[in-house]
């Protein structure tokens, strides 16, 4: 993270800079692109005045925060940025979550349109792929789909000498396919 800190009524002081750019650094969890982040401190009489902005994947927070020592107000200003910033990947990712939700509304929609017209046209292979299988225990095919990227794996049952499919399910475990008897 880019960190600019501008001192105000404030002789410059390292280590006040260094303790806020390692605070700055745990937002890097929080933002995926280069981010920049602006931090003014100012003392005014007796208030210690900590002004923090950061923006971030098209994103900006603000946070302003007047305590009687520097280190505190820099950390409740941090704490105010860090719940900003948690609210928006909340609200960005609701709101993507939503955008999905209506793609596959409209893919039912048309789905629906679609079966309208399988009434005048019959179904059709569209596409073929040929596939090689070979015998293997359920454990070795297990251990093969985690080095393969597909959701399936075609294989004789070294066992049964049967043509089994072992499949990944969503939560991660394993699904298994065989013929009866």
């Amino acid at each position: 993270m880019q960190t600019s800190v501008t001192f105000s009524n404030l002789d410059p002081s390292e280590t006040l800079k260094a303790y806020a750019c390692e605070k700055l650094n745990r937002f890097d969890k929080y933002v995926e692109n280069p981010a920049k982040a602006n931090v003014v401190l100012t003392v005014e009489k007796f208030r210690h005045i900590s002004d923090i902005s950061i923006s971030a994947d098209g994103f900006v927070a603000n946070a302003h925060e007047e305590t009687s020592d520097m280190y505190s107000a820099i950390d409740m200003a941090l704490d105010k940025l860090e719940k900003q910033i948690i609210k928006n990947k909340k609200k960005f990712k609701k709101h993507r979550s939503t955008a999905s939700k209506s793609k596959m509304l409209r893919y039912e929609e048309a789905s629906v349109m679609s079966s309208v017209d399988v009434e005048q046209h019959s179904p059709r292979i569209v596409r073929i792929e040929n596939i090689e299988y070979k015998p293997m225990d359920v454990d070795e095919a297990i251990m093969q789909m985690d080095l393969i990227k597909d959701n399936f794996l075609v294989f004789t049952n070294a066992r049964t000498e049967k043509v089994n499919v072992l499949y990944r399910l969503k939560d991660g475990d394993y699904g298994l396919i065989q013929p009866d008897s």
